[in-house]
């Protein structure tokens, strides 16, 4: 480090920059072309129904955005399906990885077992969710309900946004578990040993001990998940296709209709900038809470 630092005052050594050049450039064409593309298509009228009405759209396709009563629903959407998959994924993990952590038999394929959802892809998740065990008819659920007598839930029609929260939950509960799992084997055992001795049971072990330590953990989760979460779309076009109605319509499913369905480009390309700015903020809120966290 001395002989760098001195080396780097006498202006000599090796200039790294061109090195470093060609996978900067092509980082940063990679990410400017197609936002610069989805930017000027936002300011463009371009719909594949109406190509005979073309040209520069000023701020219309952001208005009809803004004015179309989806947005709203969708917007909303999306954050209950964030937060809703966040609270389950850390309570849940946390709760697994106590459990996974303790020395009993078979702890090894137990982990194993809880953390092979996150290796399924999202769409044969679904598919999974959808016809093995949601299904009104022959699912898991419903022959569970009959046996016990009560009545069957068509779970895609009367609980769409739920039914896609417990299946995209289902997947990101074994990611948490492996965050918090890892974090709990560099967890002092001296000091838990030093608690029980002093009279501490399991419930203030895990309060003032365990709780505390899985703290920057947790927020590591929420950091990553949060990011991933926001673009949750696969899981919608299996099940419940955003219905009934814009019951369980997303803002990445929003744009997805607007622009292949609607055929609407310019329309979807506005609500994919509304997207960017939105992930964005969500991103600095974020990384400026974990890093105060991270010094702290």
């Amino acid at each position: 480090m001395a002989i760098s630092m001195i080396s780097r005052r006498k202006g000599v050594g090796v200039d790294t920059r061109p090195l470093l050049a060609p996978s900067v450039i092509l980082l940063l064409v990679w990410m400017i072309v197609p936002l610069a593309m989805t930017i000027w298509f936002s300011f463009q009228y371009y719909n594949l129904n109406y190509l005979d009405q073309t040209g520069f759209a000023g701020f219309d396709n952001y208005q009809y955005l803004l004015e179309d009563p989806g947005l709203a629903k969708a917007i909303l959407n999306t954050i209950i399906l964030v937060v809703s998959v966040l609270a389950i994924s850390v309570v849940v993990g946390v709760i697994g990885a106590v459990l996974l952590d303790q020395p009993v038999w078979g702890r090894g394929l137990a982990r194993l077992f809880c953390i092979a959802p996150f290796f399924v892809m999202p769409t044969v998740s679904a598919l999974v969710w959808k016809n093995l065990l949601m299904h009104p008819v022959n699912g898991l659920f419903a022959w569970i309900s009959r046996s016990l007598g009560l009545p069957v839930i068509d779970w895609m029609s009367d609980l769409p946004l739920a039914s896609v929260i417990i299946i995209v939950a289902w997947q990101w509960i074994p990611f948490a578990l492996l965050i918090l799992l890892t974090s709990l084997q560099s967890l002092d055992r001296d000091q838990i040993e030093a608690a029980r001795m002093d009279g501490a049971n399991g419930l203030r072990l895990f309060v003032y001990i365990t709780l505390p330590h899985l703290y920057r953990a947790i927020t590591i989760v929420v950091m990553i998940e949060t990011i991933f979460l926001l673009s949750v779309f696969a899981e919608i076009l299996v099940t419940t296709v955003g219905g009934p109605g814009d019951a369980s319509t997303t803002l990445p499913y929003l744009i997805y209709k607007t622009a292949l369905l609607d055929n609407d480009i310019g329309g979807a390309s506005a609500g994919g900038m509304l997207a960017v700015v939105l992930a964005n903020i969500v991103a600095v809120f974020l990384v400026r809470t974990i890093s105060h966290t991270l010094e702290d």
